[in-house]
């Protein structure tokens, strides 16, 4: 991608209205204007089948831009959990799989119900890499925590990983849309696009390392894996694609739809930029309130609010947050500004 391809943080901030006090990127994105044109002037025509295939296909090469892969290493989803399903089906009996604590149900829950007696154990995001060791076979980590918004040190991860053997799967629904990925530092990263990607509800992707591709069974396969999807409507005899695309599931079309224009925007955009200004906007609000720092620049803010006091001084003034594991969390995106971090300084009290 050259620098002439890249959009300002201005043009993708354009993208949006209406945003005012929205601080719950974290929880559900806002849509962008292009989602809002094409979802509408789909309900609004008759069903185009074939168009709907085009925007499944562009919506793949979108998010294969944004985190560094060929779009033929990308499979499409409708939800992680499930996706994560085939990951914890290929690995043998009694596995030992490491996860954070307090880590993403969605992402620890199909292990634990896999039913082939995994042993999944838990450590803190901080010491995680240190609790790599000999015997662990998977490492499952979110690059971004969805309670307290801590970003994973991916480089000692993914080195101890390494010396141990085992495989990597990252979850970076919470971190693609505000900070650069690369999905080539893993053996498998997921992403539902509704968050910070601003996409309808019902589109996922999971990307894969070839080799790791070839030990997973397609358990999900239905007429959109095969290697040409409308001749594999019928029957048991066709001939899955030959790359990730075995992995699909049948697209959610109208969420696909909506979600091409606003992965083409992030897509086209400088994350670089998006990073500098979401972490920016953060670490004020942090200063506002007094809080410390993390050790990693993250666009989620949180603190202890057992009572959920300060979450409803939040929404009586107007702002949309949300309360996660005993905590308040708020979240900056492109689409905020220090208005907003005025805004909820002031609700707050400070």
């Amino acid at each position: 991608m050259t620098t002439a391809t890249i959009g300002t943080l201005s043009t993708l901030r354009a993208e949006f209205t209406g945003t005012a006090g929205y601080l719950a990127a974290c929880t559900v994105g806002l849509p962008t204007a292009g989602t809002r044109r094409a979802v509408s002037a789909d309900v609004a025509a008759r069903p185009d089948v074939a168009a709907y295939s085009l925007a499944v296909e562009a919506s793949r090469a979108h998010f294969a831009r944004l985190v560094g892969v060929t779009a033929d290493r990308v499979a499409i989803g409708s939800q992680t959990s499930v996706q994560v399903s085939i990951l914890a089906a290929a690995l043998p009996r009694g596995a030992r799989v490491l996860v954070p604590e307090d880590e993403f149900s969605s992402l620890v829950l199909p292990f634990v119900h896999a039913g082939r007696d995994l042993q999944v154990h838990a450590a803190p995001l901080c010491s995680l890499a240190d609790a790599i060791t000999a015997g662990v076979d998977l490492v499952a980590f979110s690059l971004v925590q969805s309670g307290s918004g801590d970003v994973a040190d991916l480089d000692a991860i993914v080195a101890a990983a390494d010396r141990v053997g085992a495989r990597t799967v990252c979850d970076a629904t919470q971190a693609v849309g505000w900070m650069p990925v690369d999905a080539l530092r893993v053996d498998a990263l997921l992403c539902h696009a509704y968050k910070w990607l601003c996409c309808p509800r019902g589109v996922a992707f999971l990307a894969l390392r070839e080799d790791y591709a070839r030990t997973l069974a397609p358990l999900h396969a239905g007429w959109y894996a095969g290697d040409d999807p409308w001749s594999s409507c019928y029957g048991g005899g066709a001939d899955l694609a030959g790359c990730a695309r075995r992995f699909d599931v049948s697209p959610a079309w109208q969420a696909f739809v909506g979600a091409e224009p606003a992965l083409r925007a992030f897509a086209e955009a400088d994350l670089r930029e998006v990073h500098a200004h979401a972490t920016g906007l953060a670490a004020r609000l942090r200063e506002r309130l007094g809080l410390p720092g993390p050790e990693r620049a993250s666009a989620i803010v949180t603190w202890p609010d057992a009572s959920g006091d300060d979450l409803a001084r939040l929404a009586a003034a107007g702002i949309v947050a949300s309360g996660r594991n005993g905590c308040t969390r708020v979240a900056f995106h492109v689409f905020n500004d220090d208005a907003d971090v005025d805004r909820a300084a002031r609700a707050l009290g400070h």
